[in-house]
């Protein structure tokens, strides 16, 4: 609380603590709420931004109880059987990336592919004329 008042001494000081408060608590609070339905801890940024917003705005703290209470709840909701499944999910994805990449291999091989891809090149560049010419032709 000493780090508090001193931040909030006079109107100068106290409007910029403020300003720069909200700006980062709003841009760590937006970096969790991407990654809600991206890759990273979505919950963990989404507490973290409302407990950086917290310190200055009450609004802030009471959003932060409820991001609280679902952290809580989605740790005690995380049992074996999510283990199991996101397992599972992982080797279903690993076979079928392994087995796409070994089926393209497979018909680059066999359809003699450098010479297919020149092929489509020169057929792109006589329909668009301001493709470049491959090196060595």
């Amino acid at each position: 609380m000493r780090l508090h008042g001193h931040l909030h001494r006079n109107r100068a000081m106290s409007a910029t603590t403020k300003v720069v408060v909200t700006l980062v608590g709003v841009a760590v609070l937006t970096a969790g709420l991407i990654m809600m339905v991206t890759p990273g801890p979505g919950l963990v940024g989404i507490a973290a931004g409302l407990a950086i917003l917290a310190t200055e705005w009450d609004w802030a703290d009471r959003w932060l109880q409820v991001a609280r209470r679902k952290l809580d709840e989605a740790l005690e909701g995380e049992t074996e059987e999510d283990t199991r499944k996101r397992r599972r999910r992982a080797l279903i994805t690993t076979v079928i990336t392994v087995g796409t990449a070994l089926i393209i291999s497979v018909y680059v091989a066999l359809k003699d592919w450098p010479g297919w891809s020149i092929d489509v090149w020169d057929r792109a560049q006589s329909m668009i004329g301001f493709l470049p010419d491959l090196p060595g032709m």
